[in-house]
């Protein structure tokens, strides 16, 4: 039944009622959910300030704000990535510079970001594809030697911890998660933006909503160009209550992760990712398929029964509008082979043992024959 999507949100009884009494509260926006699930936030991901947006865009938008981008600078980005990471750059007036990735993980190539770095370069935004952490001890010593700012776009990776048990976003000056209806955790649409600093939470806070800040009984005073960003109560209350069942739900897609890789083990034509947090969202389950399957064909088939593939993603600088925008961009060999090869299957926690048994069934089938 829920075969034929990649990703899916598990919506149970519990997420119903809080939004019903959202709904009934008569507080609709900018009430007590919002700071409640803010103040989830933190206790889960252990930083210090969380600043709930209206989606994963929207938060990135706000933390290269946040953080000084403007016109004139350039901030390295993956360029397997969604659009979003490089289009919030644009948003700002700055431009997005493309560095290439490791094939085996998919994850920003650390050596390729040094190559990037020039006068105008500001921050770097590395991706935590899949759920799967960047190497973060080593771009956070590139970026303190070149003073430049680590703004962590953690989108796939809420639930997500590295050996030492930090959590995805707590790595760089800010992190920027996405809670749409297919990542682990859902709020419809929604984003929030965590961070340890003070000045940067108030920016963000700030910019939020129209850069209005209030004082006295009825004072208002607008100090700068903000956004209308603010996300409802509505859906901060399924936010609360998805965040709860958060470490089930990642329990569940890791299951499903652990058959994959056990049946895909001995394959010749199918290869997992690598990774190595201690824990991963698994927002994404991602294989690369061998050169020699016609991967148009594959995912054709897969199509036809019912298997809800899809292709994460192709290089940024691919898009007609990048390529408009910024002129043809030489290819970057580890994302050109990745796009050919990448290729996600289901792996959410709506997902019973059968269907991913008919999954792996199918695909092994397919790839042995195309």
């Amino acid at each position: 039944m829920y075969l034929d999507r990649y990703g899916s949100q598990v919506i149970d009884e519990n997420d119903i009622e809080a939004v019903c009494a959202a709904l009934r509260s008569g507080v609709l926006t900018q009430g007590a959910a919002v700071e409640a699930f803010e103040r989830a936030l933190c206790e889960y991901t252990g930083a210090t300030y969380a600043i709930a947006v209206s989606s994963g865009t929207a938060g990135l938008h706000l933390a290269y704000l946040a953080a000084g981008l403007g016109a004139d600078d350039e901030i390295v980005v993956p360029a397997i990535t969604f659009a979003a990471t490089a289009n919030a750059a644009l948003y700002c007036g700055a431009k997005p510079v493309f560095a290439d990735i490791e094939f085996e993980s998919g994850l920003i190539d650390p050596r390729s970001i040094e190559d990037l770095i020039a006068s105008k370069t500001k921050a770097i935004a590395p991706v935590h594809y899949a759920g799967n952490l960047c190497d973060m001890k080593t771009i956070n010593e590139i970026a303190a030697e070149r003073k430049l700012i680590v703004i962590e776009d953690a989108s796939h990776a809420i639930g997500s911890f590295n050996a030492q048990g930090a959590s995805a976003g707590t790595f760089g000056a800010m992190g920027v998660f996405s809670f749409h209806p297919v990542k682990p955790i859902t709020t419809g649409e929604g984003g929030a933006v965590i961070t340890n600093d003070l000045n940067l939470a108030r920016k963000l806070r700030l910019l939020r909503s129209h850069g209005i800040e209030r004082g006295g009984l009825w004072e208002q005073d607008m100090t700068a160009l903000g956004f209308n960003y603010r996300i409802s109560d509505i859906n901060c209350a399924l936010g609360i209550s998805q965040l709860k069942k958060l470490d089930e739900t990642i329990d569940r897609r890791e299951a499903i992760a652990a058959l994959y890789d056990q049946a895909f083990a001995k394959s010749a034509l199918i290869e997992p990712l690598k990774s190595a947090q201690k824990r991963g969202s698994r927002h994404l389950y991602p294989v690369l398929i061998d050169s020699v399957v016609d991967k148009t064909k594959l995912f054709a088939a897969l199509r036809e029964k019912n298997i809800g593939v899809q292709k994460h993603y192709r290089p940024v600088y691919r898009h007609s509008f990048y390529r408009a925008a910024l002129g043809d961009h030489s290819p970057l060999p580890n994302a050109e082979r990745f796009y050919e090869a990448e290729l996600s299957i289901p792996c959410h926690a709506a997902l019973s043992d059968g269907e991913v048994a008919r999954a792996i069934e199918i695909l092994l089938a397919l790839t042995s024959s195309i």
